[in-house]
């Protein structure tokens, strides 16, 4: 069998297996889109830009989710049960396995982004230009990437059973303190200053820079989130080497 064909059943099996649990499923695609319609479009001030706000905030959260669930969780699960030991004394490359998570986490994140760029668009009258929102796309994709880090790495130090709660205790804060479910000037101005300390809130500045309603700054929120998920990369190497005694 090719390298190729390889890295597309382990992805194919990997989101198949995702795909069969509604326990993962529901959750993630229906937890953005609800927040969205109730705090996005519900509440929203009439010939407001609110609306296309919390798309980005909102959109932001979304993705969040099912990154750090999937790697999280299953990376945990499969530690425990010998799984991931079994995937790396087989001739598949371990590359394989983590991609095809990656690629879970993608489709996933498609999925939510479409909900809800289409419940804006038909419920939120949100109206961008076809450039906005094909760059708020691309750019919530490529934003999924830490996200998958932050999972990656609970689940290679957290047990089975620990995972799910220290993943909510991370997720949920991190989606409020960044501004992802109410604006982040309506939050206490300390609140906002620790914002910078998440990927989250550099990630949802960079996207409303693209509707021009960030609060400035994008060049650095940009460098920020990149040393970010630099340094998480390298942490999940340096983690993954001594679970594995690689040297």
């Amino acid at each position: 069998m090719s390298s190729v064909a390889i890295y597309q059943k382990e992805a194919w099996y990997d989101l198949v297996s995702a795909w069969r649990t509604p326990g993962f499923v529901l959750p993630a695609l229906a937890f953005p889109v609800v927040f969205y319609l109730f705090f996005g479009v519900l509440f929203s001030p009439a010939g407001s830009s609110h609306a296309a706000y919390m798309l980005v905030t909102y959109s932001c959260f979304g993705i969040m989710g099912p990154a750090m669930f999937n790697f999280a969780m299953n990376i945990a699960s499969d530690r425990a049960q010998g799984w991931l030991t079994l995937k790396r004394l087989s001739p598949m490359p371990v590359s394989a396995y983590l991609l095809a998570k990656m690629a879970t986490s993608l489709v996933f994140a498609m999925l939510i982004i479409v909900l809800l760029f289409s419940v804006a668009a038909v419920f939120g009258d949100v109206r961008l230009e076809q450039g906005q929102w094909l760059g708020l796309a691309l750019l919530l994709l490529a934003g999924t990437v830490p996200f998958a880090l932050i999972g990656l790495l609970l689940g290679l130090t957290l047990s089975d059973k620990a995972a799910p709660g220290v993943v909510n205790l991370l997720y949920l804060p991190m989606a409020f303190l960044s501004g992802l479910w109410l604006p982040i000037h309506l939050l206490p101005q300390f609140l906002q200053q620790l914002a910078w300390v998440w990927p989250s809130y550099h990630l949802s500045q960079l996207g409303l820079k693209l509707l021009a309603m960030d609060q400035g700054q994008p060049l650095l929120h940009l460098v920020i989130l990149g040393l970010t998920t630099a340094v998480l990369m390298g942490l999940c190497v340096l983690v993954f080497r001594r679970y594995t005694g690689a040297k």
